[in-house]
């Protein structure tokens, strides 16, 4: 199967969709460092879809609509609820890039701290509730 993936930059890219993607957008620059590659607005106000970038990974971000997509993915129902899934994204230096997060809102779950598999890491959501992992440790340093 691995023989179907394209060379590119990134083969995988997360995907959220946020009730105010407008204001994520902003706030995901600012806290976290990501930098607008893409940002199409809808015709009906808010985002159709926007591409985020950190290093050479990326994320997509949308605004919450009733489309066929929503129906299989929506914003958190509560800021505090259960989620599935999280982004993980490298970063070279876990404590600045904690306090630029903290400072500007992110709510921390998990302070940094070192890891027994290497590397330090710390844990925190977003305005809307996502959780988003950043952390020193490199799997492909290791490969």
């Amino acid at each position: 199967m691995s023989s179907l993936a394209k060379k590119t930059t990134a083969t995988i890219i997360p995907t959220l969709r946020y009730k105010d993607a407008v204001e994520a957008i902003d706030w995901l620059c600012n806290a976290f460092g990501f930098e607008k590659h893409l940002v199409v607005p809808s015709d009906i106000g808010g985002i159709a879809h926007a591409q985020l970038v950190f290093g050479n990974g990326m994320v997509m971000v949308g605004s919450a609509r009733d489309d066929s997509f929503g129906e299989l993915q929506a914003p958190l129902g509560a800021r505090d609820a259960t989620v599935a899934q999280s982004p993980y994204i490298i970063v070279s230096e876990v404590d600045k890039h904690h306090r630029h997060a903290a400072a500007s809102g992110a709510e921390i779950v998990m302070p940094p701290e070192d890891q027994d598999y290497g590397g330090r890491l710390y844990i925190c959501r977003d305005p809307e509730g996502n959780l988003w992992s950043f952390g020193s440790y490199d799997p492909w340093d290791s490969a």
